[in-house]
C-alpha cells in the first residue's frame, strides 16, 4: 500500500519565502552530494549467488552424463 504524504501550508511574506527557498535549495544540494550509499556487500552477495548458480548447473550437467 502506498505511503501517504502529509502536506502543510505555510503562509509567510515574500522576503521570508526567498530566504526559505534559498536555504531549502542549498540544503537539497548538500544532501544530494553527501548521499553516497555503500553497496559493496550487495555486490559480494550477488557474486556469491552467481558462483553458486554456475556451480549447481555444472554439477547437474556432470550428473546428467553419469545417470544416462
Amino acid at each position: 500500500m502506498a505511503n501517504k504524504t502529509k502536506r502543510r501550508s505555510v503562509s509567510t511574506s515574500s522576503a521570508g519565502q526567498s530566504v526559505a527557498a534559498s536555504t531549502r535549495s542549498a540544503a537539497t544540494r548538500t544532501f544530494s552530494n553527501e548521499f553516497k550509499p555503500d553497496y559493496t556487500y550487495v555486490k559480494q552477495d550477488l557474486k556469491r549467488i552467481a558462483y553458486l548458480a554456475v556451480a549447481f548447473v555444472v554439477i547437474l550437467v556432470v550428473l546428467s552424463f553419469f545417470l544416462r
